[in-house]
């Protein structure tokens, strides 16, 4: 039926929005994803820079739809749709569309903050098609025209060996959790817990880099500043 097109439209961008968020949150699934974050430069290239491993799991976040009646093939159609059309939003050409658009649609802007490197931009927009999705989980950060969005990661890959690139956040998770004296729950924490996480309590997530850089910010910036600031930057 017609509507049932509609439908599956909403529910695969909802999927994607977990499976996407999830990949920034777990590091099992962040150690796929960080390839596409790599890129200290934004353009329509760095949408093709994907990940040459981790697809054989990612089709858990997809699963649950073949259950509701949906046609595998329709999935794997809306599925594709969706990254066609994230292709575009890969650009600094494009400011801003009209304040409807971005109040509903995953934009330039909005994608340019996920690809920020910035404390304040961390974990932040993990919309597909629809920024909606963030508004409702909390996760949506407008682009600051006063934080200018630097892209790559917190610590950068330094190398354009493409092996490299695919394969060393692989190498640095597996040698964080079977080398040296940790407990079995430590070892397996660090496949589930967000990159950053460190079992001795050393190691610092988005949510502490956030945190210690709008402390930062803060006392640089005049009462009305602050106000101003901190209004845009926590929603």
């Amino acid at each position: 039926t017609w509507w049932s097109f509609i439908l599956l439209f909403f529910l695969d961008d909802l999927s994607y929005y977990w499976f996407h968020r999830i990949s920034h949150e777990c590091r099992l699934f962040w150690a796929s994803h960080v390839v596409h974050h790599s890129s200290q430069y934004y353009n329509l290239s760095t949408a093709l820079r994907q990940t040459w491993s981790g697809g054989f799991y990612t089709f858990i976040f997809w699963f649950w739809l073949p259950f509701l009646g949906f046609h595998p093939g329709l999935i794997v159609l809306q599925m594709s749709l969706s990254l066609i059309y994230q292709f575009w939003i890969h650009t600094e050409a494009i400011d801003k569309t009209p304040s409807w658009f971005e109040a509903v649609f995953n934009t330039p802007s909005h994608h340019r903050v996920h690809h920020g490197s910035n404390p304040l931009y961390l974990d932040k927009n993990h919309a597909g098609i629809l920024i909606i999705w963030d508004k409702l989980f909390g996760t949506f950060q407008e682009e600051l025209a006063e934080e200018k969005v630097v892209y790559g990661l917190v610590s950068n890959i330094n190398t354009y060996n493409p092996i490299k690139i695919a394969f060393i956040e692989w190498v640095q998770l597996f040698k964080d959790a079977f080398t040296g004296r940790k407990s079995l729950k430590n070892r397996l924490l660090y496949f589930i817990k967000p990159p950053g996480w460190k079992h001795d309590g050393t190691g610092k997530l988005s949510a502490d880099l956030r945190k210690e850089w709008l402390q930062d910010t803060m006392h640089s910036q005049s009462v009305e500043k602050k106000e101003v600031f901190i209004k845009k930057a926590t929603g």
